[in-house]
């Protein structure tokens, strides 16, 4: 199997062997076909003619020899858990003690509701997603706001990478983050609910998990989301919008903006953009997705970039479907960690430890053992009663006393929805999506007489975010300008829409 990482990094292939030792290391600039050595079987150079006729002449062959050690970071947890003195870094644990909150651990099953696909689909081909009126028998009852706020179900990984000794060993944490966020969608194909303009959704788990997010809907057409979610020792922020079509066979969405990250007592600012996604046998079979495309991520501090391949599926591929492979770079474009996995389960990292003298031409390095830097905690079998929602996913709609009127949870035709209503969610879902529809036409009303007159075309204001010139990307992003965690403090939302 080979991979390219695409134009950002140019030349950056690599090839894995179907043994569990194989580990693979890529450079940018020359392209490399890389090989693992099993423990006993020495480099590995000795085998290298039976695997050389899959490759083009002139590839550099590079075998790889791990070794048992563990990463300073493995290492100093194992320790400090042996020694009974410091428990393993997680989010609960990076953060000040406080009172937790006892939270649901799932939510009502799902009614059948026989529904005639075809009917609803056949008028569909070829149009805009985000303009179909779609009945809540194709959704979860979770907003997409909701949905986007899943990608820190595993925010562990950034305290752990907070407390890396080095900024490849950070960045190879940092991308088991971003890949961890797409592990859900494996047995999840249902579509979230679209917000409306000034939805907001906020979650504040800094009593177990350290951290707290806000999130709001800053733009209907197109759609667009802007979110805020900030720790003890991390920020992130991201503008998220699509551009999705009807295929006739599979459902496409190609997600657009930026996530930025960044670690505060470094300083490090890294960035990334998320993958393709096809939703797959939208007409006949069972509904399953895959996840694949280059993704680059780059920390504009230090010039470390890390490139990931999420391979797509192929029936004709031999190997694991749904991987994920890449490696980690210094400034100096030299591979210091390297990546394997897969989307939907775990993600390990090996250090490169030891570049050794080539060996008829072929470069030997040595890697240390991989270690594990992201792991899938998998929902329970009961879970496909209840949308195959995770722990963590039944707890985002819960509902909160103090949270702003115009939050998700307070979504009334999604809350039906949950509640196994499923008429009178769509009726609702109806009532609401005419309301905004006529608040836009009084928009557009007001726009047309105010160019008429020589006044000022209003434009419509987000609350809680602003529309910036991003100084790390030199790119206009909305960021959180601040103030809702102080409004839900003093309970005084005057500043908020009526849109529910």
């Amino acid at each position: 199997m080979q991979f390219d990482f695409g134009p950002s990094c140019a030349g950056l292939r690599g090839s894995f062997s179907k043994s569990r030792s194989c580990r693979s290391v890529h450079r940018i600039g020359k392209r490399l076909v890389i090989r693992g050595a099993s423990e006993g079987r020495g480099t590995g150079v000795e085998n290298e003619e039976e695997s050389s006729s899959d490759y083009e002449e002139g590839d550099a062959t590079i075998s790889v020899i791990p070794r048992r050690n563990k990463s300073p970071i493995a290492a100093a947890e194992d320790v400090a858990v042996s020694n009974g003195t410091v428990a393993p870094v997680t989010s609960s644990s990076a953060m000040p003690a406080a009172k937790k909150r006892q939270r649901r651990t799932r939510i009502p099953d799902k009614p059948y509701k026989p529904l005639n696909l075809w009917s609803i689909m056949r008028n569909c081909i070829g149009k805009e997603l985000t303009k179909i009126p779609m009945p809540v028998n194709f959704s979860e009852p979770l907003s997409m706001l909701q949905r986007l706020v899943e990608d820190y179900e595993y925010s562990e990984i950034l305290d752990k990478a907070a407390m890396a000794s080095d900024s490849c060993e950070q960045l190879a944490y940092v991308a088991a983050f971003t890949v961890s966020s797409y592990a859900t969608t494996s047995n999840r194909t249902a579509k979230p609910f679209n917000p409306l303009l000034g939805e907001t959704y906020e979650l504040d788990r800094t009593d177990d998990l350290g951290w707290k997010c806000i999130s709001e809907q800053v733009s209907h057409h197109p759609p667009v989301v802007a979110q805020h979610c900030e720790s003890k020792n991390w920020i992130c922020h991201q503008e998220f919008s699509m551009t999705s079509s009807f295929k006739g066979k599979y459902l496409q969405v190609k997600p657009l903006g930026m996530t930025h990250l960044t670690f505060l007592s470094s300083g490090n600012h890294y960035t990334w953009r998320k993958v393709t996604t096809n939703v797959n046998n939208i007409i006949l079979g069972k509904l399953w997705v895959d996840h694949h495309g280059d993704m680059e991520i780059v920390n504009h501090k230090t010039g470390d970039k890390c490139a990931l391949k999420f391979i797509p599926y192929s029936y004709f591929s031999p190997s694991e479907q749904r991987k994920v492979t890449g490696a980690v770079m210094n400034a100096k474009g030299e591979v210091v960690w390297v990546l394997n996995g897969t989307w939907d389960n775990k993600m390990e990292a090996s250090k490169v430890a030891e570049k050794r003298s080539q060996v008829k031409g072929k470069q030997v390095l040595e890697t240390e053992a991989p270690v594990v830097v992201w792991q899938r905690r998998w929902p329970p079998l009961e879970a496909e009663k209840y949308y195959n929602f995770s722990e963590f996913a039944c707890q985002l709609n819960e509902l909160e006393e103090g949270v702003a009127p115009t939050d998700s949870r307070l979504r009334p035709d999604q809350r039906l929805m949950e509640e196994g209503d499923w008429d009178q969610s769509n009726e609702k879902k109806e009532s609401l999506e005419n309301k905004q529809r006529a608040t836009r036409r009084a928009r557009e009303l007001e726009a047309e007489l105010a160019a008429q007159e020589g006044r000022p075309v209003p434009q419509y204001e987000p609350i809680w975010f602003k529309k910036e010139m991003e100084p790390i990307t030199n790119s206009v992003h909305h960021l959180y300008k601040g103030g809702y965690w102080e409004c839900k403090e003093k309970q005084n939302w005057s500043v908020c829409p009526d849109i529910f």
